[in-house]
């Protein structure tokens, strides 16, 4: 196993769904990471394909100029989820209680997952679950900068570098059998913990793991 069970515990072990009950109709990153990561998504998603937006909210950064033939929503708070245009269908399921997605093998071209990987408990699971419903040549892509709900992170999460952070989505990929080598695109700003630490917009590190359904 990747983790112990120590590296999964959490500082708040209350039900997440209890976490996520009020809706939050914020952006959690600055518009320099949505940016890069609209642009990200233009440059490996294709039109009239199916995507999965998983752990998504009231908005999923999708380019503009994209059609799709179905994006699917998954969350922990149907109101944010029911705010998204971008979504033609949503659920809401808690990943650490009940990690089995109830969506078909094969079925997308694109698993979308954005600053949210870090709360995942049973990580192992949930990337296996990614790979079987992607069709073969389909897409995964994890995006995160450090920023998190700090009581809601895992243990590994909170205890690693944004180095080691890297590191552990690409072994989520590696160690799930059925994906290529994971790719990382990054951009980072020494001023990111400057801005931050006077609550100026900007600066947030952008940090993108993909990897292909093989």
């Amino acid at each position: 196993m990747l983790l112990d069970a120590t590296q999964r515990t959490k500082l708040d072990p209350s039900n997440d769904l209890l976490f996520y009950d009020a809706p939050r109709f914020v952006t959690h990153v600055d518009e320099g990471f949505i940016a890069q990561l609209t642009e990200l998504y233009g440059a490996h998603l294709s039109p009239h394909t199916r995507v999965l937006d998983m752990m998504s909210s009231w908005v999923s950064h999708l380019p503009s100029e994209i059609t799709f033939d179905h994006v699917e929503g998954h969350g922990m708070n149907a109101e944010e989820l029911a705010r998204n245009k971008r979504l033609d269908h949503y659920f809401v399921q808690n990943l650490n209680e009940d990690p089995k997605l109830p969506l078909e093998d094969n079925s997308f071209d694109a698993v979308l997952n954005t600053v949210s990987v870090q709360y995942l408990q049973q990580p192992e699971l949930v990337f296996a679950e990614v790979r079987r419903i992607l069709k073969p040549g389909g897409i995964a892509i994890f995006s995160f900068s450090n920023r998190m709900f700090y009581q809601k992170a895992i243990a590994a999460w909170r205890d690693g570098s944004e180095a080691d952070r890297v590191e552990l989505v690409k072994q989520y990929f590696t160690q799930t059998p059925g994906f290529s080598e994971p790719e990382v695109q990054s951009k980072t700003g020494g001023a990111s913990a400057i801005f931050q630490m006077f609550g100026l917009p900007g600066g947030d590190p952008f940090y993108a793991v993909m990897a292909q359904a093989v």
